[in-house]
């Protein structure tokens, strides 16, 4: 470290020197897909008991209702895992919030199961960057802040959702982040170190379409064709795109045999905004094609889903945040930049909560969600390190 004393360099070698490689293969062999309930479970409680070792109180705590749209437009219950909850100090005047998540985009019939060594250095394996290793990077920043005495107050919050939206955990996440300094969340940064800034938001829906079957060649005037419908909502949403939001019509469900005016169709459509006034335009922009389309093509329009994920600019709050991890980044001899992105996460929720976000406190590494996904071995150290020394000037200096 550059000009600075004993107790931050003991912290920093401590942090670095926990068993994370050993944790990240343990944890990454273990299938935690979003759909895979006992490879959660197990997930779980690994994570419950190497978690153990910091003061405070463990839960595990049950999802919230989700509901899914299937291919029949009925919208029908989906389970999902526990998250996993520690609380410590929580009479503390200063609380920070470290979150994380436990699932994967690898469900358990997925081809990619397995751990390899691509190079020297470069552990490929489902989940190891995204979010294994940052886990063993997070707890090994705690364990080593713990160590030092460091008595500040926090939550660690570990959902089993935020490969799909964390609709299960968003209220639990908005709970959590209420009164807090600030939060950092361990998703990967990029493979240089560079962190995400400002992310846009993001808005899935389902629009169940329903008219009126007949037969195409007899009375097909007597019909009402759910598909055309369905079709011309796509490209009524499309159209309205503009900057600071997109809209991609990504996919319609329905339709039957060619004799058959089909009655039943499912649009679904995700909407990004860049900005807050963007949902307004989005949300506006759905209500008024689904009323067109019921007068247009007589049929019905049900719409499910929500903007789960508010955009996160980068706030006065949160550039201090930011401010603060380069400072300490550059006494470990780590340049840290930032930059935008279009991809949201849990930081998305934390932010609109009000609370200063950075949430790529994670490993380096790189092509996630495939299966050249890969983790830069020596990141856990230098990460680990760089989050120990953030906690801790958190702890003692706050947000100046």
């Amino acid at each position: 470290m550059r000009g600075h004393g004993g107790r931050e360099r003991s912290i920093v070698e401590r942090a670095g020197d926990a068993p994370m490689l050993a944790q990240v293969e343990h944890w990454a062999s273990v299938n935690s897909g979003t759909r895979n309930l006992a490879g959660l479970a197990t997930m779980a409680d690994l994570l419950a008991d190497a978690f153990a070792v910091l003061p405070g109180d463990i839960a595990l705590v049950a999802p919230e209702p989700v509901e899914t749209v299937g291919g029949d437009g009925v919208a029908t219950p989906i389970d999902h895992g526990r998250h996993l909850l520690l609380s410590v100090r929580p009479a503390a005047d200063r609380r920070l919030l470290f979150t994380g998540h436990m699932d994967t985009v690898y469900p358990v019939d997925h081809p990619f199961q397995a751990l390899s060594w691509r190079a020297p250095g470069e552990l490929v394996g489902p989940g190891v960057a995204d979010m294994k290793g940052g886990l063993a990077v997070l707890l090994a920043a705690l364990t080593a802040v713990e160590a030092a005495g460091v008595a500040i107050g926090y939550d660690v919050l570990i959902n089993s959702d935020e490969e799909t939206g964390s609709l299960a955990s968003r209220a639990l996440i908005e709970r959590c982040a209420r009164g807090k300094l600030a939060a950092l969340t361990y998703e990967p940064a990029l493979p240089d170190g560079t962190l995400a800034g400002a992310r846009g938001g993001t808005g899935n829906f389902s629009i169940v379409v329903r008219g009126r079957s007949a037969h195409a060649g007899r009375n097909p005037e007597e019909g009402r064709n759910a598909l055309v419908a369905a079709a011309a909502l796509a490209v009524r949403l499309a159209a309205a795109a503009v900057p600071g939001l997109t809209v991609n019509p990504a996919r319609i469900d329905g339709g039957g045999p060619n004799n058959v005016v089909p009655d039943l169709a499912i649009l679904r459509v995700n909407f990004r905004p860049r900005h807050a006034g963007a949902i307004a335009a989005a949300q506006a922009a759905l209500d008024g094609a689904a009323a067109a389309i019921r007068a247009d093509h007589d049929v019905q329009v049900a719409v499910h889903g929500s903007f789960n994920r508010p955009p996160k600019p980068v706030d006065d709050g949160a550039a201090r945040l930011f401010a603060l991890v380069e400072r300490c980044g550059a006494d470990l001899g780590l340049a840290i930049a930032r930059r935008d992105t279009g991809g949201v996460c849990d930081g998305n929720n934390i932010a609109a909560a009000g609370v200063p976000v950075i949430d790529t406190m994670g490993v380096r590494g790189g092509a996630i969600h495939s299966p050249d996904e890969y983790l830069l071995v020596d990141s856990l150290a230098e990460r680990a390190g760089l989050s120990a020394l953030t906690i801790l000037r958190l702890a003692e200096e706050g947000l100046a």
